[in-house]
């Protein structure tokens, strides 16, 4: 399928949400995936509220893209959640600033509390909610399709870009001059919180960069991971 056809078949997608599934949230996280569906909402003119999750952690990078993207898409204001300020400080003070280094229970701990919980505050009273999953983007992420049941949010979820490659994702940016983060043209094609993100090298999986530490199998958040 082509990218043009790719672009319509999206856009029809997002119109069904709204007309379907409404009220319906975008979860953005600012990476290059979620900037190329804040522009196609934008396009498409539906009524679908973005939200992104500020951990607390990010880059400064990211902060300077939420800012642009406020400024592109005036009438697509993006709502801040933040994690609870209690469980966050009892976090640290337990475990340590960087406690998510020592293991993959507390690098997941940390991501419950700085991610999944907002997260949860965020999709309450939705019917659906839409991520910029692809999936070549992880072996957690093959068997994703472009629709299917949150069950663990008890919810709808979308992912428009799920055919999607890389290469149509950037010629899309590039072609519409759509802001993005500075710290991909520095080898940081998946970025996260600035602790948990580092730039790879030529032939590394675009999510190396993520847990670096970690094996590839876990490196997930718990966002987008389906429980047993």
């Amino acid at each position: 399928m082509s990218l043009d056809l790719k672009i319509e078949a999206a856009i029809t997608l997002l119109r069904k949400i709204e007309s379907e599934f409404s009220p319906a949230v975008f979860a953005n996280s600012l990476g290059a995936e979620d900037m190329v569906i804040t522009d196609l909402i934008a396009q498409a003119g539906v009524k679908i509220d973005i939200f992104s999750l500020d951990t607390g952690r990010l880059p400064a990078e990211t902060y300077t893209l939420m800012q642009q993207t406020g400024e592109r898409y005036p009438a697509q204001p993006i709502k801040v959640f933040f994690p609870d300020t209690a469980a966050t400080e009892a976090f640290v003070n337990r475990s340590g600033i960087n406690a998510f280094y020592q293991s993959v229970d507390l690098r997941k701990e940390c991501c419950r509390i700085r991610k999944i919980e907002p997260l949860k505050r965020a999709l309450s009273g939705k019917k659906a909610w839409i991520t910029g999953l692809r999936r070549e983007q992880s072996p957690t992420r093959t068997d994703l399709t472009d629709h299917e049941y949150d069950k663990d949010n008890g919810l709808d979820k979308f992912n428009p870009l799920i055919e999607w490659t890389e290469k149509e994702v950037w010629a899309y940016i590039r072609e519409r001059g759509i802001p993005y983060n500075a710290l991909h043209d520095r080898n940081y094609p998946s970025i996260g919180c600035a602790p948990c993100t580092r730039s790879i090298t030529v032939g590394e999986d675009v999510r190396a960069g993520r847990w670096w530490w970690e094996n590839p199998d876990t490196k997930e958040c718990g966002l987008h991971i389906k429980k047993a």
